[in-house]
């Protein structure tokens, strides 16, 4: 997922330099999205994780 950002990124760079403003915007949004899509994946993940607990029956 961040590595969608990041590639969503660097294509809003590029069509920017370019001179293509609408689709430097979407390139930007979708970032933006995947980035935090990211986040609260990774918060939702680390809360389960805490949540959960380590087993320590397991030998």
């Amino acid at each position: 997922m961040l590595g969608a950002a990041l590639t969503f990124i660097l294509l809003a760079l590029l069509a920017a330099v370019f001179g293509f403003e609408i689709i430097a915007s979407g390139f930007a949004t979708l970032a933006q999205f995947a980035f935090f899509l990211f986040v609260a994946l990774a918060i939702i993940s680390l809360i389960a994780n805490f949540v959960q607990g380590v087993d320590d029956a397991v030998t």
